[in-house]
């Protein structure tokens, strides 16, 4: 059976839906990571030498990195037996998710990424509807 799931990802959350029906299953992934930390409530400290007591560029880069990673695999595990698969988002987390999944996923699967501004778990669940009810018929005939 195929499994058309939709997705919609920035480096905060991450929106699936499973299925392109009209009673399709909405979830929601969060992510924790946090490419530039701020301060606690925008207050800055009082301590002498604060600029010495912030990490270095590269273990922030790292532990980012990996956190992304952590998130990417979650987002595996969910979609995990997919063959038609839609990413959407701002920015460049969708580009990097799909070629997270390539890697990862079979042969088999068939990803389409497309740009798409914020938008509510109901119009990602509808443009995911339409665009699988337009990709059917030409899948099918291959």
């Amino acid at each position: 059976m195929k499994t058309n799931i939709g997705l919609w990802i920035d480096q905060r959350k991450a929106v699936t839906v499973l299925g392109s029906g009209e009673n399709a299953d909405i979830q929601v992934i969060y992510s924790h990571a946090d490419k530039q930390p701020g301060r606690i409530d925008g207050k800055r400290s009082l301590a002498p030498f604060e600029a010495q007591l912030v990490e270095a560029d590269d273990v922030t880069q790292r532990k980012f990195t990996h956190e992304m990673d952590q998130y990417f695999d979650s987002i595996l595990a969910l979609i995990s037996g997919c063959q038609n698969l839609l990413i959407l988002g701002p920015g460049e987390t969708k580009v990097h998710l799909g070629k997270h999944l390539e890697a990862r996923l079979p042969r088999t699967s068939i990803i389409h990424v497309e740009a798409a501004d914020k938008m509510t778990d109901r119009q990602i669940a509808a443009h995911v509807r339409e665009h699988f009810k337009k990709a059917v018929p030409i899948l099918l005939s291959n």
